[in-house]
Formats: C-alpha cells, structure tokens, sequence
C-alpha cells in the first residue's frame, strides 16, 4: 500500500474548473490525491471498481463533486466505509440547489459529508479531508493549525489598512 491519499472524483469534466482549487489546495499542503471522472449514472461500474482500487491503493478519503441528480456522492457512500465528502456542482436550472439536496439527503446509515455549492465548497472539501488525515498525523495537523494563524493574521491586515475607530 502507498502513502495514505485523497480520492477526488467528478461527475463530469465540467466539474474540472470548479475541482482543480480542491486539488490545488491539497498540493499546497503536500497531501497526495488522485483525481477523475466517473460518473454514478452513466459510467457505474467503472465508478464501483475505482473505489475498490483507490481502497486498496491507500485512499483514505473520498470527495464527490456531482451536479443536477448528484448521485456520485451516495454512490460512493454506498461502496465505500470510507469517509466521502460530497461537493454539489452548481449549474442548471436550480443553480445547484438541485445537487445540494441530492448530496445532503442521504438515507441514515449512509453519511456523506456536504459542504457547500460550488468553488468554496471544492476548498473546504479539501480542508475537511485534511482535517480528517490530520487525526492521525501530527505534521498536518500542525500545517493547518499555522494556515488558521495566518488566516487571522490576514484579516488583521485587511482592517489595519482601512480601519476607522474612533
């Protein structure tokens, strides 16, 4: 088995320009991942057998990014006792709304972690997965403690520069 990894699987290859930040940012912070397209509908098998693999290989943690039905996310969770983290795909006519219920809604018994529509929730996939991994490596876990201090820092910077307090 390999380095432990992270497992990010989009629907579709639109999902792409939305996804790559959720990979960018596991880069940013050295963590190993993988990442494709296979869809819970249209490409099943080849869905059900990546998961196995990936398993096998070391993924500790799944993130789906699906749009409209959004089905990709419980059908991971459906394979996998693994933690999966769902990231529903704007788009559409509901503008996402339709993927957020799909991948919220998942019977008991069946988690998927949901974060939110779109880009922000593509980074906080990420950090969620991260935050995961970081139960059990103590290095990581120090990376994302020192991302949070300069996250405040930033935000004192931001109102240092324009801030009026009488």
């Amino acid at each position: 088995m390999s380095k432990p990894f992270v497992s990010i699987i989009m629907g579709s290859k639109s999902d792409y320009d939305i996804m790559k930040s959720c990979a960018e940012t596991l880069a940013k912070f050295g963590v190993p991942y993988e990442l494709i397209i296979s869809s819970a509908h249209r490409s099943p098998e080849r869905t059900k057998e990546y998961i196995k693999s990936a398993e096998k290989k070391g993924a500790v943690v799944f993130i789906a990014a699906a749009g409209m039905a959004a089905h990709l996310a419980g059908a991971l969770a459906a394979t996998t006792t693994k933690p999966v983290i769902g990231v529903p795909m704007g788009g559409g006519d509901l503008s996402g709304v339709d993927a957020l219920y799909s991948t919220v809604m998942m019977p008991a018994g069946m988690p998927v972690g949901t974060v939110a529509i779109g880009k922000a929730g593509a980074v906080n996939s990420a950090y969620l997965a991260m935050q995961i991994i970081a139960i059990a490596d103590s290095k990581l876990a120090s990376k994302l403690i020192e991302d949070r201090k300069e996250k405040a820092k930033k935000v004192e910077e931001d109102s240092k520069s324009i801030e009026v307090i009488i």
